[in-house]
């Protein structure tokens, strides 16, 4: 990966909507030459999908928190249980106080509370202890 697949890689993540004629502009390469660097890029997995960010916030989805778990295996059915609770974002197997780590949005704190009992409930989880966002200064994307 070069510095141009990197420029055409933030410029992506900032707006996947563009043209490959102005990618390819921006730059230096013609519009086909720009569309044969993002296909290499998605061939090798560096692009893995294109997607759009959504304002949680206006789906109603006010309340973040991020919940470590105690446990055991987070293989198999374990994994699969956390991954069908929607209002879980994200989950991290990590080293530290605990075992797992899930972010979490919901538009309450009620269905926060029933979003935990959700996580409580699958086999393994032995504990968790919760870290409800109050505000976010800014939320960055990797470039």
């Amino acid at each position: 990966m070069d510095d141009i697949d990197r420029t055409l890689i933030g410029l992506l993540m900032e707006d996947a909507t563009q043209s490959y004629a102005t990618l390819g502009k921006a730059v230096g390469l013609s519009g086909g030459a720009a569309h044969e660097r993002v296909r290499k890029l998605r061939e090798r997995g560096v692009i893995r999908r294109t997607t759009i960010e959504v304002d949680q916030a206006a789906l109603g989805r006010t309340v973040s928190a991020y919940v470590l778990v105690d446990g055991g295996s987070w293989m198999g059915d374990s994994a699969d249980l956390l991954a069908a609770i929607p209002a879980v974002e994200e989950a991290h197997v990590i080293a530290g106080p605990a075992s797992l780590l899930l972010k979490v949005r919901t538009s309450s704190t009620k269905e926060l509370q029933d979003v935990l009992r959700q996580v409580f409930e699958v086999h393994g989880v032995t504990g968790t202890q919760t870290v409800v966002v109050l505000e976010t200064f800014f939320e960055r994307t990797l470039k």
